[in-house]
This record gives C-alpha cells, structure tokens and sequence, in this order.
C-alpha cells in the first residue's frame, strides 16, 4: 500500500479542521452582530480501499470480515444554529426583536430578503427601512379609517409623519357617579317670618324692605323682596314681590300681563297676636316657573316693642345643584363645556339640565327627570335622553348629543354617600397631528396623535419557512430563497406565524463564546495531530528512499 494514501489523508484532515477554524472564526467575529445566527460544521469520512474482501460463514468455518483503509475525510455539513437569541433593550421605538421562528421581511431593488436583524428607522419619505442598504420592511398599511385588510399580501411599510387626524364631533357622553339621598329638595319651600311690629306706628308707615334669595326646582335663584306697611289699628298690609336675576318681576297675572307687587292684608287682636292670615292658610306663592313656596307670617306679633323682622327659607338651606361637566367637540373640532345640572325635586327624583356657556351656543331639548328604585338603581328613564346643540362657532348645527346614564347600578346611581357626578367618556376629539408612534407585539404601528386619540397606521408581517438552513446568507444580517428553502409563507405576527414582536430591543447574536472557544481548541487539535501525520509519512517515504543507497 501506497504511503501517499495517508499523505492525502492527512491533507484532508487539514483542509476541513482549516474549514471548521474559518467557521468558528466567523461566529466569533459575529458574536455582537444583531440578529446573528451562528453555524457549525460536522465531518464524514471519504471513500474506503478495499484490502480485502469479506466471506460468508460455511458449515465449516465461520466468515470473514472486510478490510477497509479510510482514504481521508469531508465536510459533511455546515448548519446555522437557529435558536433564540436573547434581547438587549434600546428603548428605541423602531429597534424590534422577534420572540419565534419568524423573519422580518424587507424589499430592495424589487428583491425580498429575510432578517433576523431588527435595527430599524424611518427615512426621509416615511419608510420604515434597514439603516445599512434601505432594504424597505414589508407589511401592510391601513386605510384611512386605520383597518387593516385581511390576506397576506405585502406591500412597504410608509407612514405620513405629517398626518392630521380630522375632528370628530361628539356624539355620545357616559356618566356615572353618585347623587346623595339624603340631599334636600332643590326648590324653595316654606319661607319663615317672626318678629314684631310696632303697635305705636302710624297708618302709612312702613318697614325697611327685607330681600331674601329662594331656589326654583333648577336652583335659579331669584329674590323675593317684601315690606309692612300700616293700614289701620292692628291692621298691617304684607306687600311681596319676586323678581328674576336681571331685576324682572316673575309675579303671575291671572290673565293680565304680569303685575308687581302683592299684598296680602294682616291683622292682630288685642293681644298682639295674628288672626289673619290663618296659621292653616299661609301665603302661598306660584309662579309657573317651577318656583312656588308659602309664606308663613302667623309667628309675627305686634307689641309696643319695636319693629324687627327674622326672615328665613327652609331654614336657611342652600339649594341641592350637582354639576357634572365635560368638553365637547362641534364639527370643526372646537371644545365647549357641557355641563348637566341635577337637583332633587322629590324622594328617589332629580331634575337634570344640560347647558353651556352663552359665547358656546344653545342646547334644546336640553331637561328631564331621573327617577331612582328604591335599591338606588336608575328606574327612569329605560332610554338615553338626547340633546340638540346648536354651535356658534360656524360648525355644523343641529348636533344630536346622546347622554348615556347608565342602566341599574351601572352609570348614575343613588345611594346615602355623597354627590359626585362626572362624566366618564365623550366620543370626540379636535383634530390632530401625528405627535408619537407605538409598536405593540402583533407588529400593529400604533400613530398616537396630539388630542390623545390613537389609530393604526400599518401592520408589520413576517415570513416562515419549511427548511431554514436553507436559507443563503447575502450580507447585511439578510437572506435570500434557495432552492431547498421552500417558499416564504407570509402571516401576521402572533398565533399565525408563532412569533410576537418586541418594540423598543434588539435580538442579539446567539454564539456562545464558551463553546466556540472549545470548538477552537478542538479544530487546533485535530489540525496538529493531520499535521502529524503528513509529517511522520514523510519520514516513511524519506526511509523507503534511503534503501536505495
């Protein structure tokens, strides 16, 4: 046999140990590439001379093996390791990490590649691109109403930056809270007189005039202003008027346009006290505009003690008025205060009113009730009221504004707590600008816009593949179809693909140092000891040659 044999096979352990070297030369070169996957090598044995042939067993003998002399090795395979690399965190909205078997799919020269490799940024025309090459990323891009279109077909990925999101006129309110049980009814009641007149006045003198602040079932205040004035011996005449908050008189008229000024004559016995008006019939006072109280003056004497007169309305209570307020948007995105009034009118009943400002416009249909079950849930209305606002700001008139309450304990209730009402949420929005991009983990680019509305803008897809090693590598962390690849399949990031994303970090090389160093060893040792071998045959050959000598 031939000593070359071994030369040659010694020659091959070298070639392939400098293969295995070049290998792991790269993966540690690579060891803080983004995205790396790192590749290993495996090695096979080459053909076998046969020395001698094996023979079957007999009856009598047994049979032989074959004698075989390894003519050398190979590479058998060199493999990227696709496992999982671990995530750095950048902080960076457009660095992004896949957690899965899924690749980044991006577009350069009208040529797909694939990457692990997420380091992106938006260039000057909105497209979210590998800073290296401008390779653009593939996906899909929402229409106006920010919908994603269903199927996998895949389109650059480009974001307006200048976008404005239009304003959105407010269409529906939610309320919720609480209105006190134990609060009082809202309106004025009784109004309270005690105190003396003086016996020792003489017929036409009258009072100082006393003004007092009473509440109508809405809480408008309006004064009621009143005097004595003396008609005769134990004789006095009550003279009353209420007027609004520009100083009009609201007396009714029984039929008449309206009048000012009432007088309800009074008289005393002997003794000083009242006998007219009765204790059982006080002045009673109705105006039609949810504004009615009695007058109670029987407690009132008259005495040689001077004039003083003690006034008080319902004990001198406030009214029960909880505001609720919230902006809202008119069709040119411009906000005003909308604010419901509820006051109590009875057990378990409000009253409630929308309004805003004067400057804002005017709101019709803008009052009803809410009546509450005894257990504190809304009984009433079933439906929620609508209001109409009219805008002075030149937007659309007409807006029909929905004000949800709530249904059983879920909204407006009323329990002993205290009042507190606020509203919860309001459908509009002035217009916008694009002010803040987010990336959720299904790829979904988020715009968040500078009235805090937010509206998906694009969607990122990934590929997977049948066979990933066979994937070739072409530079720039990317990676093309090959033959034994198979097809990319495109699908959204999640349950589709098995791969989620992560915004704001990088997936980092997955080479373990440790191990290629190992490896390293291992590739010096085994290139040594060929080396050995092609050495020592050649001190046989020098020997076979000397025996010429």
């Amino acid at each position: 046999m031939s000593l070359i044999n071994s030369l040659f096979a010694g020659v091959s352990g070298l070639r392939n140990h400098q293969s295995m070297m070049d290998v792991i030369g790269n993966n540690i070169a690579n060891v803080n590439s983004i995205g790396f996957k790192g590749s290993r090598v495996t090695f096979a044995d080459t053909f076998n001379q046969f020395v001698k042939a094996g023979t079957n067993p007999t009856e009598n003998s047994g049979g032989t093996n074959t004698f075989q002399i390894g003519l050398g090795m190979k590479v058998n395979s060199i493999d990227r390791n696709w496992n999982q690399g671990t995530f750095e965190r950048t902080g960076i909205v457009t660095d992004l990490a896949l957690q899965g078997p899924g690749m980044f799919v991006l577009k350069s020269d009208n040529q797909y590649y694939y990457s692990r490799a997420g380091a992106f940024i938006f260039d000057a025309s909105g497209n979210l691109v590998n800073p290296q090459n401008g390779a653009i990323v593939q996906g899909k891009v929402a229409n106006a109403l920010g919908e994603i279109q269903g199927g996998n077909a895949i389109q650059d990925i480009k974001i307006n930056k200048n976008e404005i999101l239009p304003a959105i006129k407010t269409e529906t309110t939610i309320w919720g809270g609480n209105l006190s049980s134990n609060a009082e009814v809202t309106a004025s009641e009784m109004v309270e007189q005690t105190g003396n007149l003086n016996s020792a006045a003489l017929v036409g003198d009258t009072t100082a005039t006393v003004e007092k602040a009473v509440y109508d079932e809405d809480g408008t205040e309006y004064t009621l202003s009143f005097h004595y004035e003396k008609t005769g011996a134990n004789a006095w005449d009550f003279v009353y008027d209420v007027f609004d908050a520009d100083g009009t008189s609201v007396l009714p008229g029984a039929g008449a346009p309206l009048v000012t000024e009432v007088t309800v004559p009074v008289t005393f016995d002997a003794n000083g006290i009242m006998t007219s008006p009765a204790a059982a019939s006080p002045v009673n006072f109705n105006a039609g505009l949810s504004l009615g109280f009695d007058i109670n003056l029987t407690s009132v004497t008259q005495t040689a003690n001077g004039t003083s007169i003690d006034t008080s309305v319902d004990n001198n209570r406030r009214p029960t008025i909880v505001n609720g307020t919230v902006s809202i948007f008119d069709s040119l995105g411009k906000s005003h205060s909308l604010t419901i009034a509820y006051t109590k009118v009875d057990d378990n009943t409000w009253k409630w009113t929308a309004s805003v400002p004067e400057e804002s416009g005017t709101v019709t249909e803008n009052t009803g009730t809410v009546i509450f079950n005894p257990d504190g849930s809304i009984a009433s209305p079933l439906t929620s009221p609508i209001i109409t606002f009219n805008p002075n700001s030149g937007a659309e008139t007409g807006q029909s504004i929905t004000l949800d309450f709530g249904s059983g304990l879920s909204g407006v209730v009323q329990t002993s707590s205290s009042s507190n009402i606020s509203a919860r949420f309001q459908d509009g929005a002035a217009s916008a600008t694009l002010s803040n991009l987010n990336i959720d983990q299904y790829g979904n680019i988020i715009g968040v816009f500078s009235n805090g509305y937010s509206k998906t803008l694009a969607q990122i897809m990934v590929s997977t593949f049948n066979n990933l090693n066979g994937l070739i590598g072409v530079g720039d962390n990317m990676y093309s179809v090959s033959a034994n690849s198979g097809d990319p399949f495109y699908a959204n990031l999640g349950e589709a693909s098995g791969t989620t994303l992560q915004s704001g970090a990088l997936e980092q090389s997955n080479v373990d140092l440790s191990e290629e160093f190992t490896k390293m060893i291992v590739s010096q040792r085994g290139f040594q000891a060929n080396a050995r071998v092609i050495t020592t045959a050649d001190t046989l050959l020098q020997e076979v040659t000397n025996l010429v000598r």
